[in-house]
């Protein structure tokens, strides 16, 4: 594995590798790798003949208040995550090497980041886009993993891939979660035994949401439920409940058979987001 800082020394890394036909997958991540990042480098591993993993906690993305500064980075766990998994590149870089002191162009959805996550983190997904599209310009891959926990992330890039006419397929992959049931997130770190165990009451809440969306409830009384059971939850705060269209998160009617019922909620000072797929 190469661990590389630099855009413009993996931007020719992988033109020389391309030029040999060869596939790039790219997974971009935060840092803290935990098994729900290895799943994603597995299926890039599986798919392409070359995997780079980014590995860089965007400061643009992050409001007011957030956690920028506290943000999990082992780097050495990292780099030893990577090199197990047999990823090629490892991309290390740094604000002053991806964000210039003049730096002024930022890439904003009009429309996705202004709901769900958009509504408490306005500047989150314009700084999400902006690193993004940064990445598929310097790694130029074939195809990009996203992990589905972050599902209107997912939903974003795959909208700005096909609005900018990039050339890569975006890819979402299945969340993968603690055996509580609690999605797999670098901030689980900050949550004490009792809060993680608390917090399990989330991924209860939302199966049983599918349970009932299946049996054709309402979905009016389907929300209902949701924010009745995580309010039982010891600590907890609702940001929000929605029921969007699985597809492109436009607003849903009884009519609909495939929604996807996604949460964030305060347990103590933590933010969790979670997720689930419905169809009928």
């Amino acid at each position: 594995m190469k661990i590389i800082r630099k855009p413009e020394e993996l931007q020719k890394a992988i033109e020389a590798l391309k030029k040999k036909g060869k596939t790039v997958g790219l997974v971009p991540t935060m840092g803290a790798l935990h098994a729900g990042h290895i799943s994603l480098m597995k299926k890039s591993v599986s798919q392409n003949d070359v995997t780079v993993v980014s590995v860089y906690v965007n400061p643009i993305q992050f409001g007011p208040n957030e956690d920028y500064e506290r943000y999990p980075r082992p780097v050495e766990h990292d780099i030893k995550v990577c090199k197990d998994n047999k990823v090629d590149f490892l991309f290390l870089p740094t604000n002053k090497t991806l964000y210039n002191d003049n730096f002024s162009t930022y890439i904003y959805n009009n429309k996705l980041a202004k709901i769900m996550c958009g509504v408490t983190r306005p500047i989150h997904f314009q700084g999400v886009c902006t690193v993004v599209s940064k990445l598929f310009n310097i790694a130029m891959p074939t195809k990009a993993y996203f992990g589905l926990k972050d599902y209107q992330q997912y939903v974003i890039v795959k909208q700005m891939a096909k609005d900018l006419n990039f050339n890569i397929k975006v890819i979402g992959c299945p969340i993968v979660r603690e055996k509580s049931g609690i999605a797999m997130s670098s901030r689980n770190t900050y949550l004490s035994e009792k809060a993680k165990q608390d917090a399990c009451g989330i991924y209860k809440s939302l199966c049983l949401a599918k349970k009932q969306f299946a049996e054709g409830k309402k979905l009016k009384d389907i929300k209902k439920n949701i924010e009745k059971n995580i309010l039982d939850i010891p600590t907890s705060k609702i940001d929000y409940v929605e029921l969007r269209n699985s597809e492109n998160l436009n607003e849903v009617t009884d009519k609909d058979k495939s929604i996807v019922i996604a949460v964030a909620v305060k347990v103590g000072n933590v933010r969790l987001i979670d997720n689930i797929v419905c169809k009928k």
